[in-house]
């Protein structure tokens, strides 16, 4: 069997199927369930693979499916909300569009909720559940305990379910020593540290409120608490003593580095530690006898390795670790044998490997030479373009000292030829797509003078490939500077290499003021600034499309565009293919298919002898370019088209005493002008006898500002409520605004008869009211009479009463769209032919004022369906010139369910007219395109 994707599974649910695999390696069948956790064993010097069952973490899996059945016993109250919360993710509608019913936008993946889940399961099941399992330690006095998630499977998010998890947990049980609101993140450099500043609740970025990670506005509230510092691992490496300093202060106490540390966790104890990319740290035992060039060929620093655990001791040491959270796609550490083996890490507890990822399409699928019209390798008969390094003139000629002008070897200029060609022909479908940033080919060489000669061969045009001569888009990263960068420290600056960087910085089409800034930074940190940016619009490396550098970059290199890759270097373990080709695997859009699941995006590596099925299927289709992605957002300057809503929990239908009035039994009430001065003369007198010569006029008309009409309907109101407080039940303040409306409808009816045409006047009218106040109230409350009547009450998002469109987080989308001029959002996505119609006529139509699409708005209506609530999205808000909001949904089809959506919504209307206050509201379907305009029509 061919497999024409490999993707299998949806992101979002537990795996069912996996690719079974043949002694060469390749994808033959599918097998029903789940891929057992395993991790494999590759000898590329004898081309020879075995795989390692991870026994532990299969035994773990399974308990934890039968904790998840049972319905998570023993855990506490306040993560069972949690959980309950984080699985919460509706359905896939029947248009394939969006996700209804969920609290989010998308639901976590699977492997996201499983990590978790593990983690509260080891704290929290009941004993019964975990008996029998043991989970080795590191060997250090605190506990460890790991999550292994393949790179680009979500991470990050995970970290923020650990802290929300722990941290509420904290403060509802401030005694229980399983959680600590106390929490230090170590990272393995700069550029992580900087990623994960969205950890941070008060970061305007922040994950929890990206992905509504808090149940309530409460929960949320007290996440704010949270006690967190993230530090990259260079911290932890003691001060170095000054040799010449007058003053010897000696080495830094346990105490002092400790509050340097931690900074303002310093006063806290017992804290937990997340270690991101925790391979990065390992407790080295005595009898393993590990050599720097074994550690290195695994990827691994020793001195960063020891020293990370070093300073986390001397941590635990002065303020107690609970303990320790690792995550990490390859937790491996070194062995000391002189195999090839890699010992994984004993204390984890779940998997959700590469494999995995590719199946579930979480990541790029690789693509590796499985052959070619050449000659194969005379050892292992794999293409030469497998593993170009282990060639003999290839390996011989890359170890040598030469300058940068040398030709690199003949089989190295041909396999650039090949992927260079295939690149070019990538960058030409995006840019015919639509696409602004260039696809990225990248390499990892084993040394600075190889990487030196690669820049030159492309730069000078030796490449056949005339398109990579692109001097200002190629980067060679400087590992010794970058390594500088990260740790935040400084360096000698090399005049050429600055010049180089400089060129690119000026090619790199920024604004003018940032970019004399970056021109302004020392070099270590205008390196860090374009590796950190490759392929983000906006950005100093937007532009980049060749990428060469020596070791493997940092875990914290995020570029989505890399779709190429050359391995020119020692491959001794799958660990570092892996980790090398773990810098080409996030992926640039995330578009599903009808079955709901994503399609493949790859990436085509040569050189890196990744031991993974391949679909080396002869002939077909290329795979399509992934589509460019624009920024939804708020547009700055249309505050005036911004249309607010109610964000209703539900509708409660409630028994309320209402007062009404019998308008067909109410007798007019007469009053006659001639009873009532509204105007006077007056003068001085003497001796009873007034001075008609100083007549003084004294005339209510001119006191208008007295006699507002809303404070004498007002002050009626509250006559009336006095003469019947006794005889009205129910509340009295909803009993009031009651009376103040059933004066206002007395006023402006019939029934008030005012016989002269010169008091019709609106002053003159009021102020007979005014001076006739008591006989009208008396009048009045003959008639009124108090029944008790059904209402709908609104009962409000405690969180988030009011929606805006002013409010919607920014985000990119890879679905056609088009720019607006009548809505505060941005664009209009495109779903259909159908919602660019409406989205055309909402543009143009003479009586919409404003309007936008309901998406990412989360405007949504409660509605039951089978006995579940679900969430009834529609389609668009409509803001009309008449003043009423329109919201309007399209459908192509009905069904038993869209009725239901409709009815909800109607009621939903009704409910929010009758409480007032927002506006008056309508709600419409259109089923055919043509009566598009014949809807909104009948609302203007």
């Amino acid at each position: 069997m061919t497999a024409q994707s490999l993707i299998i599974n949806s992101p979002y649910d537990r795996p069912s199927a996996y690719w079974e695999q043949d002694g060469a390696g390749k994808a033959m069948s599918q097998r029903q369930g789940r891929r057992p956790a395993a991790y494999e064993i590759f000898d590329t010097r004898n081309n020879t693979r075995r795989s390692e069952p991870l026994e532990l973490v299969n035994r773990i899996r399974q308990r934890v499916d039968e904790w998840r059945t049972a319905g998570y016993p023993g855990v506490t109250s306040v993560t069972r909300q949690l959980l309950e919360h984080w699985q919460a993710r509706g359905e896939w509608d029947a248009d394939g569009r969006r996700w209804e019913g969920g609290p989010r936008q998308y639901p976590f993946y699977f492997c996201q909720l499983e990590a978790v889940e593990t983690l509260i399961w080891w704290l929290e099941a009941q004993e019964s559940f975990r008996q029998g399992i043991f989970l080795p330690g590191d060997g250090g006095p605190w506990e460890r305990i790991c999550n292994k998630m393949a790179t680009g499977s979500g991470k990050t998010t995970v970290m923020a379910l650990i802290i929300t998890w722990q941290t509420l947990n904290a403060i509802q049980y401030p005694n229980d020593r399983r959680y600590s609101k106390a929490v230090l993140v170590v990272t393995p450099g700069l550029t992580v540290k900087s990623r994960l500043q969205v950890l941070y609740p008060g970061n305007e970025q922040n994950v929890y409120d990206e992905f509504r990670l808090c149940p309530n506005e409460s929960m949320r509230q007290q996440l704010n608490r949270v006690e967190l510092a993230v530090e990259n691992w260079h911290t932890l490496m003691p001060l170095k003593e000054q040799a010449r300093s007058v003053v010897k202060k000696g080495k830094e106490s346990d105490e002092a580095f400790t509050r340097r540390v931690l900074g303002k966790l310093a006063d806290r104890k017992d804290l937990i530690v997340i270690n991101d990319e925790a391979h990065h740290a390992y407790r080295q035992r005595a009898e393993m006898k590990v050599s720097k060039k074994e550690a290195e060929a695994l990827g691994i620093d020793l001195d960063e390795a020891t020293r990370w655990i070093e300073g986390l001791d001397r941590i635990h040491k002065t303020r107690r670790i609970r303990r320790c959270f690792d995550l990490s796609a390859t937790p491996f550490a070194p062995t000391g044998k002189s195999n090839t083996d890699a010992g994984l890490f004993e204390w984890v507890v779940s998997d959700f490997g590469l494999n995995d990822a590719i199946e579930a399409g979480l990541v790029k699928t690789p693509r590796v030479v499985v052959r070619d019209d050449a000659l194969a390798n005379a050892k292992s008969y794999a293409s030469k373009l497998y593993h170009l390094y282990r060639e003999d003139e290839v390996r011989d000629d890359l170890n040598r000292r030469a300058e940068p002008h040398a030709p690199l070897p003949d089989l190295v200029q041909k396999a650039y030829a090949l992927l260079a060609y295939d690149w070019r022909e990538t960058a030409n479908q995006w840019r015919d797509s639509g696409h602004t940033i260039p696809p990225v080919m990248l390499t990892v060489c084993n040394r600075t003078e190889t990487s030196a000669r690669i820049e030159h061969f492309f730069n000078n045009g030796d490449c056949l490939i005339q398109d990579t001569q692109a001097p200002d888009a190629t980067l060679r990263v400087d590992s010794r500077v970058l390594e500088k960068a990260e740790r935040g420290e400084s360096i000698t600056k090399d005049k050429e290499y600055a010049k180089r960087l400089e060129a690119i910085i000026q090619a790199a089409g920024l604004p003018s003021d940032k970019r004399d800034d970056l021109l302004a930074m020392k070099q270590e940190e205008q390196l860090r600034a374009l590796v950190d940016t490759v392929g983000k619009r906006g950005q100093p490396g937007q532009h980049l499309q060749n990428v060469i550098s020596v070791a493997m970059l940092s875990e914290g290199w995020d570029a989505a565009n890399v779709t190429h890759i050359m391995g020119l270097r020692a491959f001794t373990s799958q660990l570092l293919c892996e980790q090398v080709i773990g810098r080409g695997l996030r992926r640039v859009a995330h578009d599903m298919d009808a079955d709901g699941k994503f399609l493949p995006e790859y990436v085509n590596v040569f050189g890196v002898p990744l031991s993974i099925f391949q679909d080396d299927s002869e002939g077909g289709e290329a795979p399509p370019p992934p589509k460019p992605s624009i920024r939804i957002e708020v547009e700055p300057g249309r505050n005036h088209l911004e249309i607010r809503w109610p964000n209703v929990d539900r509708i409660d239908n409630v028994l309320k005493p209402e007062l009404v009035m019998d308008w067909q039994g109410v007798e007019p009430l007469k009053l006659d002008p001639g009873q009532t001065p509204l105007n006077a003369d007056i003068a001085p007198s003497l001796t009873g006898s007034p001075n008609l010569g100083m007549v003084t006029e004294i005339d209510l008309e001119k006191a208008v500002e007295d006699f507002r009409l809303q404070n004498l309907v007002f002050r009626a109101a509250r006559k009336l409520y006095l003469q019947n407080a006794t005889t009205f039940g129910g509340d009295k303040q909803y009993l009031a605004v009651q009376l103040i409306r059933l004066v206002e409808e007395f006023l402006a009816s019939d029934k008030l008869d005012i016989p002269s045409l010169w008091h019709q006047d609106p002053v003159r009218r009021r102020l007979l009211f005014a001076l006739n106040m008591d006989t009208v109230v008396a009048h009045v409350s003959r008639f009124v009479t108090e029944q008790n009547v059904e209402r709908q009450e609104l009962i409000f998002d405690e969180h988030r009463p009011i929606g805006s469109t002013a409010t919607m987080r920014a985000w990119l989308t890879t679905k056609p769209c088009a720019a607006t001029e009548r809505s505060q959002i941005s664009h209009v996505v495109y779903d259909s032919t159908w919602e660019k119609l409406v989205a055309d006529i909402c543009e143009n139509h003479p009586h919409i004022t404003a309007w936008a699409k309901n998406d990412h708005l989360d405007f949504k209506v409660r509605y039951l369906w089978r006995g579940s609530s679900r969430n009834f999205v529609p389609d668009y808000l409509v803001r009309l010139a008449n003043g009423k909001t329109l919201v309007l949904e399209v459908k192509g089809q009905d069904s038993q369910q869209n009725a239901e959506k409709r009815a909800a919504m109607e009621t939903w209307v009704k409910a929010v007219n009758e409480q007032g206050g927002f506006g008056q509201w309508a709600f419409d379907t259109v089923f055919e395109p043509s009566q598009t305009r014949d809807v909104i029509e009948r609302y203007v």
